[in-house]
């Protein structure tokens, strides 16, 4: 990973949950940092393309907008674990895919636009790969602020 600058070190600090909700929310988030809104989107690009930032966006509350999401796992045979991983991420429903050393060994995010979407994206990855495909709805929503320290 390279070393980050103290601009980058600045925007990852200031803008973890206080970004700006204006006509031009680059800019006036620029402005506070002193850099000019042209910077300031390189830099979050040149970030996310460094695999620093894994995402830069708002988060929704999907299901006040008719959408839905699920925690979703499979289990995948070890010599096609790189096969099923790109299969399951070909959707773009997909998000946060991660390995784990259970039987269930993927895990993974699904998010749709509609609440029929889930079953929909399921039914693909059942077919696509030859595995079933375990949800886990969300029974109750907890609110965890986690900001993370960009040192100076």
């Amino acid at each position: 990973m390279r070393e980050l600058s103290t601009v980058d070190r600045k925007i990852l600090a200031k803008l973890q949950g206080d970004f700006p909700i204006c006509e031009r929310p680059y800019a006036e988030a620029a402005g506070q940092l002193g850099i000019s809104e042209e910077e300031l989107l390189q830099r979050i690009e040149q970030l996310l393309a460094d695999k620093v930032l894994t995402r830069f966006g708002p988060m929704f509350q999907i299901e006040e907008m008719g959408g839905a999401f699920v925690l979703a796992a499979l289990a995948a045979p070890e010599e096609r674990y790189d096969e099923v991983t790109a299969l399951v991420n070909e959707l773009p429903a997909v998000a946060h895919n991660y390995r784990r050393e259970h039987a269930l060994n993927m895990w993974f995010v699904l998010a749709t636009e509609t609440k029929d979407g889930i079953a929909e994206a399921i039914a693909r990855i059942e077919r696509d790969t030859g595995l079933a495909v375990y949800a886990f709805p969300k029974e109750r929503e907890f609110f965890v602020e986690m900001k993370l320290e960009a040192r100076l």
